[in-house]
């Protein structure tokens, strides 16, 4: 096996990107050394379990240069005389002229400091996400003289300019992407780039299938609602407001309830939304919950809903997690068509699908299926199938294991450890 990989992330840990620590145990378990640098420092208030699991020492950048001047100013004096240093300063440059922004001049910063402490074990560098992060990846790896490689997953690839993806794609050792749209997209790009389509996949360890006894709600009992469940941050590309409309144009007779997992920017605007349509009283919002406790919910719940939609400026869901881990315990899912989404769920076969934006259209399902339990348990049980047939996370962590040098036998004698 060879030396040590440091894993550069925007932030760690956090409640929203449970993937990317579910890969990090994994390949770790699999006997490969990891060291995770952090842009950022964490801000939600609770860690999922995998968090504690992970043994990789974690570094953190300066988020802001201002906050931390001298570190950066140490980290140039000594980069600047580096044989490299002058490959990554025409790199930066010739970016910043097409991006003049502060955000660009505090990646160059960072990768500065990401050079200069970069313990020596460390031969190579792996950014999650293709904007932010690889931009740090890239330049510190200019100056150190180390390749780099990517793991690109949503907004990364939908909001970062096509310029900085070209030569990102073709300058990078290897990338791999995490759903079939993404990778069609970033192909186009850059034919020539080493890319792979990798699915994250479901830790099924953390996702223990259970057997669902027929739910008698249909949404006729005020005494026993129909319990609906939402799980994702309140951003645009959520689409909670689409998912409020919908509620509120159901018919006032049928009896629900929904639970909505989850933080952000929107929270406020969205309790407003519902308070002005007449149905706060129906929702209760939980906030961002640990793995474990949403678990709980989804195995309390009735019916699953996420109204995914292309956000203003072109930012999208991939493939959610949240909807493997729904459907992982034979719950029924409704969905839209969006970005990799039917890559996951067959409308009326493992869930439904409907259009984006369509607050009708989401509200036609959702009676449909509240109003009947039979439906619902057909699909859950079909969506749990596909789910643990087809999207485990094992075959992709074999995928990068082969991509980071793990051997085949070292990672099946491993795959069980802790």
């Amino acid at each position: 096996m060879g030396r040590a990989v440091g894993f550069v992330l925007k932030g760690y840990p956090r409640l929203s990107e449970t993937f990317i620590a579910q890969e990090i145990l994994a390949l770790e378990r699999r006997g490969l050394d990891i060291r995770i640098i952090s842009l950022r420092h964490p801000t939600d208030a609770k860690r999922h379990a995998v968090h504690d699991e992970i043994r990789a020492p974690v570094s953190y950048l300066p988020e802001y240069l201002y906050q931390e001047p001298w570190r950066v100013l140490r980290a140039w004096t000594r980069v600047r005389r580096w044989p490299g240093y002058r490959a990554a300063w025409r790199a930066w440059l010739k970016d910043l002229r097409r991006d003049f922004t502060p955000n660009r001049g505090r990646r160059f910063g960072q990768a500065l400091v990401l050079a200069h402490e970069l313990p020596a074990e460390v031969g190579a560098l792996h950014a999650h996400f293709l904007h932010t992060p690889a931009s740090v990846a890239r330049y510190a790896g200019l100056m150190h003289g180390l390749p780099w490689s990517f793991s690109a997953h949503a907004k990364d690839i939908w909001t970062t300019p096509e310029w900085e993806k070209r030569e990102k794609l073709n300058e990078a050792r290897w990338g791999v992407t995490c759903t079939a749209s993404g990778a069609a997209h970033l192909k186009s790009l850059a034919p020539r780039a080493d890319l792979e389509l990798v699915y994250h996949g479901l830790d099924l360890g953390r996702f223990p299938p259970i057997q669902r006894a027929l739910s008698p709600r249909d949404g006729r009992d005020p005494q026993d609602p129909v319990r609906l469940l939402s799980v994702g941050r309140m951003v645009e590309k959520k689409g909670a407001d689409v998912l409020i409309e919908a509620l509120a144009l159901l018919p006032k007779q049928l009896e629900w309830r929904l639970e909505h997992v989850g933080g952000g920017p929107l929270s406020a605007p969205m309790k407003k939304l519902a308070q002005s349509r007449g149905i706060a009283d129906r929702i209760r919002w939980l906030g961002p919950l640990t793995q474990a406790e949403v678990l709980e919910r989804y195995r309390a719940a009735d019916l699953f809903v996420l109204a995914s939609r292309i956000a203003a400026d072109g930012d999208r869901d991939g493939l959610p997690n949240v909807l493997m881990e729904a459907q992982s315990q034979c719950l029924a899912v409704l969905a839209t068509d969006v970005s990799a989404i039917p890559e996951l769920i067959e409308d009326g076969t493992t869930g439904r699908l409907v259009a984006p934006e369509d607050p009708r259209a989401l509200a036609a399902a959702l009676a449909q299926l509240i109003g009947d339990p039979a439906l619902r348990a057909r699909l859950g049980r079909a969506g749990q199938d596909r789910v643990r047939s087809r999207f485990s996370m094992e075959a992709g962590i074999a995928s990068l294991g082969a991509r980071f040098g793990i051997a085949a036998d070292s990672a099946s004698a491993a795959a069980g450890g802790g």
